[in-house]
């Protein structure tokens, strides 16, 4: 007999370590699968929400946000791309020159679950491919707009929403909602509303979870932190 679940992952598009997670939690799927399987959707979350258009230089940004040095900041890129390999995703070896405002993007990644569940899950996975290994900037509309229509989306529509306010006050109201319950860091990803595993787990963490998960019905809360 199968069981599914539903997963929100929140994460934000300039988060690496929401890369390192969602390839984590597909491969652990693909392992419980076919006795459990899972509704995937991406919940908003802004790491950097007052970060200006034209972004910021990343060592500047990680060095005033945590005193990191040069030298820290290529130890901690060496680990999240042996991370990333692990499971699948390649990070640039030169790490993300600027870091940018990621608001637009969930408002096409709202607009994307919408359309259609699977075109949002491929959408978000373009964007982390696009920002952590190609180098693109996902605040550039024209970047936006091609992402969209690679996965199957509307380019006009996509468009039309980056050109308006559109989903501005879903989007917000969704990252309040998760910020309120008290996520303030991110990969947070929560299992039929009720169990949280936090960060960029390990497969092996994700798939004990999803399997005791899947077993254990609405008993106690599972947390990995």
């Amino acid at each position: 007999m199968t069981t599914q679940l539903h997963i929100d992952f929140v994460s934000d598009v300039s988060c690496p370590w929401c890369a390192v997670g969602l390839g984590a939690l597909e491969a652990a799927l693909k392992n419980v699968a076919p006795d459990v399987t899972a509704a995937l959707r991406f919940q908003p979350f802004e790491l950097n929400p007052q970060m200006p258009a034209e972004g910021q230089d990343t060592f500047e940004h990680l060095n005033q946000k945590y005193g990191s040095s040069r030298e820290q900041q290529a130890e901690m890129r060496d680990m999240i791309r042996a991370r990333g390999a692990a499971v699948g995703f390649a990070f640039s070896p030169e790490g993300r020159p600027r870091i940018y405002n990621t608001f637009d993007a969930h408002r096409l990644l709202h607009w994307a679950e919408i359309e259609s569940v699977e075109k949002q899950v491929a959408f978000k996975k373009s964007l982390l491919k696009a920002y952590f290994t190609e180098g693109q900037n996902p605040s550039d509309p024209e970047v936006l707009v091609q992402l969209a229509g690679a996965v199957g989306l509307d380019t006009a529509r996509a468009r039309e929403i980056l050109a308006s306010d559109e989903y501005a006050t879903e989007t917000r109201s969704r990252e309040r909602m998760y910020t309120e319950a008290g996520i303030h860091s991110v990969p947070a990803i929560i299992i039929n509303n009720q169990h949280l595993i936090s960060g960029g787990q390990p497969v092996e963490v994700f798939e004990r979870a999803l399997r005791q998960i899947a077993g254990a019905g609405q008993q106690q809360p599972v947390v990995a932190a």
